[in-house]
This record gives C-alpha cells, sequence and structure tokens, in this order.
C-alpha cells in the first residue's frame, strides 16, 4: 500500500485515508516528505516546506478546496 504525507492540519483527510487503508503519516518538515509516494498538502506551505521542489520522491497534491474524497480519488488515479 502507500505510503502518503499530509499536512497536519489537514485531519479529515487523514482520516479519510487510513480508512482507505493507506499508510498516512504526517509532514511536519521538508524530511517528512523524503519516504512518502504522494504528499498532500495545502497551497500555503507547500512551497514554505520545500516539499514541491527535490525534496519529495513521489507526487505533491495540492489538496486547498478539495474533498477528501476528491484527493482520493486524484491519488488512485495517479496510482493506476
Amino acid at each position: 500500500m502507500q505510503k502518503i504525507g499530509v499536512e497536519g492540519s489537514l485531519t479529515n483527510i487523514s482520516e479519510a485515508l487510513r480508512e482507505k487503508g493507506y499508510d498516512v503519516v504526517e509532514l511536519k518538515q521538508e524530511s517528512d516528505a523524503q519516504n512518502v509516494d504522494f504528499c498532500v498538502v495545502t497551497g500555503l506551505d507547500s512551497n514554505m516546506m520545500g516539499i514541491q521542489e527535490a525534496s519529495a520522491k513521489g507526487s505533491v497534491i495540492e489538496a486547498s478546496g478539495l474533498s477528501a474524497n476528491e484527493v482520493i480519488s486524484e491519488i488512485e488515479n495517479k496510482i493506476q
């Protein structure tokens, strides 16, 4: 199963991903993004944390304006 880093303020998305069986870790600092398949962030902190640059090995998903289900759909589409 995919390992997904989620910004701490996105608790509803973290909970929804866990319910789907994903391994979810909280993104507290830049190094947290190094061993995940996806990073889910709000638009505010994505660049400040350096996640959109070389830190993340996986895809970065901008969650602002998206529901938890929309984020999950985006992740599942990228997996396939």
